[in-house]
């Protein structure tokens, strides 16, 4: 089955805190890895200070977990320190999927 639901968020690091935003990303995988209902969970750069999450989801339930769960937690921690504004945060639906 493949996953039918996603979240995409864009993160814009303050001047400065890009290299700790990279850090805070990639520390992100240890934390997903023990969410069940996480399927896919990729970290990205875009540009020197604009950075991604994205994630895929079997149901909405399992979305809606991970939305309650430890990343954005920590996102909601340590984001004011690392981050220029709010994630730009979009609840996504998949069409197709290879």
């Amino acid at each position: 089955m493949a996953p039918k639901f996603g979240v995409l968020a864009l993160l814009e690091a303050k001047a400065g805190k890009e290299e700790e935003v990279w850090n805070f990303l990639n520390g992100g995988r240890e934390i997903v890895l023990n969410e069940a209902g996480t399927r896919t969970w990729y970290a990205f750069r875009v540009s020197e200070n604009t950075f991604g999450i994205f994630d895929t989801f079997d149901t909405e339930e399992d979305r809606q977990a991970h939305l309650n769960g430890a990343i954005p937690a920590a996102l909601g921690e340590h984001g004011p320190a690392l981050l220029g504004k709010d994630p730009d945060l979009k609840l996504i639906e998949l069409i197709a999927v290879k």
